[in-house]
């Protein structure tokens, strides 16, 4: 925040244009500051640019270049010498001096400097800016400058994230210095904050917790009979009773969520939109030329040819207007599936993905491997049981390592009671054993699960860290045949590790990390259930975000097919013009050459007008 990046921000970008407000307003009580300012920004930042453009605009504009010029001394002279030359001029017509800016295509950034309320409303600027840069990488770089109102700030923050552009405002007088980039940094700087306040409670925490009374001479004893997950750290009040929520909507699988939400669902599929414009090609045989021809479109400036989803090729009315549209409403799709990515990146989903039926059985991988991961994956059954389980019908928790033991000999309804129960067991587990993973399945199936056919709505969500005993086929064979013919999949929870360490405990079978996601993969395919692999960094893999993200990529097609459409169309009409003036040009210099030419009669000479008198 020093010089020009203080009053104009970072400029980014190689090849710039740089809008500057002449107005009245801006250019007129506090000119020589503003000149000043502006000199600073060519000096510190726009010297480093590979093209510059200068524009100004108040009623008029006025363009210090035709086009964007090479930056060197002269240029930069130059630059200097238009600045120092600003003249106050009216209003501030900015949507002018955006059309202008605009037939530049060489520019890959604009900076708009502003110092007064645009002549024009945001929506209607940032309508114009949204259709014209359809297709281009172009940033746009808002900067409010010495404003005497809050008013132009917020109109042009308005404005400027609704194009998506970047945002900085600067005021002296109010000690305004306002800045997305600014802004995205103390977001950040908050995040870190509270991340540390976390880590500082969480060794408090510990070492409440981890304090022994024990005497010198017996303190290995002691130590060797205390349970591990005592000393381990916990998340603040781990041990307090658990905090239920109730969700108020009904939770999907994203796959069933896009059968409401999904581009087809919501007719934005782009072969949708172009259905009532599309035509195909027709080919018949005609008798007077006794032979089949095929339909051609003769200057018809908004047909085009277009490849359709089944291969064939059919002639277009493209419309611009009813493609902006469209690539709006795909830009609000996209948004939406964003969110939804968001929502499901958060809290308990962030570990289990999204809990949806109604008859619910958790298997926990308790094996000896996750000793150091107890406490990690308590609070992970506790989040799921706090924010999600209250909306089902009956559910059970099966912890797993040789040995088997479940919470409750069979399903329990879900209330307030039940819950807490399951929350006190939970906090009494510890691991030991291999990866039974085969037998806790089994005896889930086998009793609570074991009138499965006459139930829907039923779901198993192992949650685990590695390959189980059994070989994988046998497990993926045997899961295949439970759940077919009823309505009960089997969901897989897959938590990274990290590789076993060759010097502590060595599990009953290894396998390397793809391979194992790999084989829970094949397992979740087979069970007709969700994969979702997570670790200390996040979601590495997701069923439920992997299908939104593929929608995401549609549209995304979509939205570029619209834009290649509408380009060849303008292309077209460049093109056609082009070829029409050169016509003209061409028969206006045949006419000039076929008129006959004028002869003058000679000059007559002093004996010829002699004979004449």
């Amino acid at each position: 925040m020093e010089g020009s990046r203080k009053v104009f921000g970072l400029i980014k970008g190689t090849k710039v244009a740089v809008l500057v407000d002449s107005s009245e307003i801006c250019c007129g009580p506090r000119k020589q500051e503003f000149q000043t300012d502006l000199l600073c920004l060519i000096d510190e930042q726009l010297r480093h640019k590979k093209q510059l453009y200068f524009l100004s605009f108040g009623t008029e504009l006025s363009a210090l270049w035709t086009d964007p010029v090479e930056v060197n001394l002269p240029a930069l002279c130059e630059a200097r010498q238009w600045v120092r030359a600003l003249q106050p001029c009216g209003g501030c017509n900015l949507l002018k001096a955006l059309r202008k800016a605009f037939t530049k295509r060489v520019l890959n950034s604009i900076v708009i400097i502003v110092g007064s309320c645009p002549d024009q409303s945001s929506e209607i600027l940032s309508d114009y800016i949204q259709q014209v840069t359809l297709g281009r990488d172009l940033v746009i770089h808002t900067v409010t400058y010495e404003c005497s109102s809050y008013v132009p700030p917020v109109i042009l923050r308005n404005f400027s994230e609704a194009v998506g552009g970047r945002y900085h405002c600067y005021s002296s007088a109010l000690e305004n210095f306002a800045s997305s980039d600014v802004d995205q940094l103390l977001c950040e700087a908050q995040k870190a904050k509270i991340l540390l306040s976390y880590i500082k409670e969480m060794y408090q925490s510990r070492l409440k917790d981890s304090v022994l009374t024990c005497t010198r001479q017996g303190i290995f004893t002691e130590v060797a009979n205390f349970p591990h997950s005592s000393c381990l750290p916990k998340p603040p009040k781990h041990d307090n009773p658990l905090k239920i929520e109730t969700p108020n909507f009904l939770t999907k699988t994203s796959a069933d969520w896009l059968k409401t939400n999904g581009l087809k669902a919501k007719q934005l599929n782009l072969y949708q939109v172009l259905a009532p414009s599309a035509f195909s090609p027709v080919e018949e045989f005609v008798p007077i030329l006794q032979k089949t021809v095929s339909s051609t479109v003769h200057e018809v400036k908004a047909m085009m040819q277009f490849e359709w989803h089944d291969g064939t090729v059919k002639n277009i009315h493209v419309d611009p207007p009813i493609l902006y549209e469209y690539q709006k409403q795909l830009g609000r799709a996209v948004k939406m599936y964003e969110r939804r990515i968001e929502w499901l990146s958060i809290a308990s989903r962030r570990i289990w993905g999204t809990v949806c039926e109604k008859r619910v059985v958790i298997l926990v991988d308790i094996s000896v491997t996750n000793s150091m991961y107890i406490i990690h994956i308590q609070h992970s059954l506790r989040l799921l049981l706090e924010e999600q389980m209250s909306n089902k019908d009956f559910f059970n928790i099966t912890a797993f390592g040789s040995e088997i033991e479940s919470w409750s000999p069979e399903l329990a309804p879900i209330n307030q009671e039940n819950l807490q129960s399951a929350w006190r067991w939970v906090l009494s587990l510890e691991c030991g054993g291999s990866r039974n993973i085969m037998g806790a399945v089994r005896k889930t199936v086998e009793v609570d699960l074991k009138e499965k056919d006459k139930h829907t709505s039923q779901g198993i969500y192992l949650f685990t860290g590695g390959v189980p005993d059994q070989e994988m086929s046998i497990v993926n064979a045997y899961v295949a045949e439970v759940c077919g013919g009823c309505d009960l999949r089997l969901h897989i929870c897959l938590f990274h590790t990290g590789d076993s360490d060759l010097d502590g405990i060595i599990p009953a079978r290894y396998a390397s990390m793809d391979d194992t996601v790999s084989a829970f993969r094949e397992i979740a395919r087979a069970a007709n259930g969700r994969f979702h692999w997570f670790g200390d960094i996040g979601i590495y893999e997701s069923d439920d975000i992997s299908v939104i993200v593929a929608e995401m990529e549609e549209a995304i097609n979509f939205s570029q097919k619209c834009a290649a459409l509408v380009g060849s169309l303008k292309s077209r009409a460049r093109s056609h013009l082009e070829s029409k003036t050169s016509l003209k040009e061409d028969g206006k210099m045949l006419k000039e050459r076929s008129s006959p030419q004028k002869f003058f009669p000679p000059k007559p000479t002093a004996l010829t007008l002699a004979r004449m008198v």
